[in-house]
């Protein structure tokens, strides 16, 4: 979802990108980067869209964190997919 507006973008890629680029924004203001990142959680609404949400998010996370992964049933405003990260500062 752009933090700006709220508008969520079609499809799992579009909204996989957006969601690292959030991640990414919230990363540099604590004075983090993707770089640091050393575990995430991710929520997919379709294990289908599993492929496509690799490949969106493998250009963000060059550290290859180790990752859950978790189907669910549904998710705020209909998106496809949220992420949660952990990193050091």
């Amino acid at each position: 979802m752009a933090p700006a507006t709220g508008e969520v973008s079609p499809g799992i890629a579009a909204q996989a990108e957006q969601s690292c680029k959030n991640v990414g924004a919230i990363l540099a203001d604590s004075g983090s980067g993707f770089h640091k990142v050393f575990k995430t959680t991710c929520f997919l609404a379709d294990m289908g869209d599993s492929a496509a949400f690799n490949e969106a998010c493998a250009k963000f996370f060059p550290s290859k964190p180790a990752r859950s992964c978790v189907a669910v049933k549904a998710l705020p405003k209909g998106v496809l997919y949220e992420i949660e990260a952990a990193a050091e500062r």
